[in-house]
């Protein structure tokens, strides 16, 4: 069975821009293009979009305005979290990650280890998540040994779509005076985004996951956190990430949470479980499996189905599904080149064989319910 036309099943790497944040950035790449440091009218006009792109990205998260950094995207915002917050803490040198850390974070944190900071790994049980009673007591041994800089734990997972307890686990590191920072680059626009009812003190979105162009990310910064700037220069966003800023990027990110507000996505996450239910009920694969679902069956991102294709490696079958129209993932775009066993299912207990069996689909609010239906059966029968 084929579709007409490709199906595009990769939201988790990068969502379709939308037209509507299109349109709304256009003004700010054409006419109204100054820098708006700049002081002059054409100036004023960009700074004037930037601060009101900035108040409505604060009021999606429950913040103020000044506690929102502008940054290139999710990789940054990771990056200046994890390295910011551990630098400007100077002592404790620990910090504490999830074993199932996008690569930003977790290699963030290997980077402090050249400055002799420590690295502890939390483990994951074997959907993905992270027990607040086990990092209870992970937090009591790192008092016990000094104490830790910062704890960063992901939202929601972008290879399985496991949604952590971040109220929870926020609750305990508060308990034990940590910092903590989550990842919920994938959780934009799919989960609650409320900054104060997470209780984090940093949060890390990317805009390309919610249909602005590739470019933009935000980092949440929460006012009194103490942060190291990486970037350097002429001091913009009150000195904690210098560089013009990108006015259209801003506007678009906006735009794009501002859509992501007013979707469904009860609808969205019934209509993941009715595309599980079909691939789960094919025919069984060459070794004779079903494909297994990978993550947490409720606790998961309402647009996130993720698979083992048991018998068959994932390559192969992106490269079946390519041929019959379904564009989707075998994980992580962000890891280029990668030929190695994901260390996400890894840490879930996975064998480095099943591991490489994994299949990613990701689909929005915009992806026509035909189309996803129709791609549950065809995947059904690779």
């Amino acid at each position: 069975m084929t579709i007409p036309a490709a199906t595009y099943l990769d939201h988790a790497a990068t969502a379709p821009p939308r037209r509507a944040v299109l349109e709304a950035m256009w003004p700010y790449l054409t006419g109204a293009f100054a820098n708006p440091a700049s002081q002059h009218e054409p100036g004023e006009q960009a700074r004037q979009a930037l601060e009101r792109a900035r108040r409505r990205v604060a009021e999606h998260l429950g913040a103020r305005p000044t506690e929102i950094i502008f940054t290139s995207g999710g990789t940054e915002a990771d990056n200046a979290a994890v390295k910011g917050i551990a630098l400007a803490a100077g002592s404790p040198r620990r910090v504490m990650v999830s074993a199932v850390e996008h690569p930003a974070v977790l290699d963030s944190a290997r980077w402090l280890e050249r400055f002799d900071y420590e690295t502890e790994v939390l483990p994951v049980d074997s959907t993905g998540l992270v027990s607040p009673e086990h990092l209870d007591a992970a937090l009591s041994r790192s008092r016990a040994d000094g104490g830790a800089a910062l704890l960063s734990i992901q939202y929601a997972s972008n290879e399985v779509g496991t949604v952590q307890d971040i109220p929870a686990l926020a609750g305990v590191a508060a308990s034990h005076g940590v910092p903590f920072h989550t990842d919920a680059v994938q959780a934009a626009g799919q989960l609650p985004l409320n900054v104060n009812q997470l209780g984090v003190q940093a949060m890390s979105l990317a805009g390309h996951k919610l249909g602005t162009p590739k470019g933009i990310g935000v980092l949440y910064l929460r006012r009194r956190t103490a942060f190291e700037p990486l970037i350097h220069g002429g001091g913009q966003q009150r000195g904690r990430r210098s560089g013009t800023e990108n006015v259209a990027g801003a506007v678009g990110m906006a735009a794009a949470l501002d859509l992501a507000a007013q979707e469904d996505v009860s609808a969205l996450a019934a209509l993941r479980d009715e595309f599980i239910r079909r691939v789960e009920q094919g025919a069984p694969g060459p070794g004779g499996a079903a494909p297994q679902l990978t993550g947490h069956r409720s606790r998961r991102l309402p647009g996130h189905a993720s698979f083992l294709m048991t018998g068959r490696s994932g390559e192969s079958v992106l490269l079946d599904l390519q041929r019959r129209g379904i564009s989707c993932s075998s994980g992580s775009a962000c890891d280029a080149g990668s030929q190695d066993p994901s260390p996400t299912l890894l840490a879930m207990g996975l064998s480095p064989e099943e591991a490489q069996a994994a299949v990613r689909f990701t689909f929005g609010a915009e992806t026509p319910q035909e189309e996803l239906l129709r791609a549950a059966e065809i995947v059904s029968e690779v």
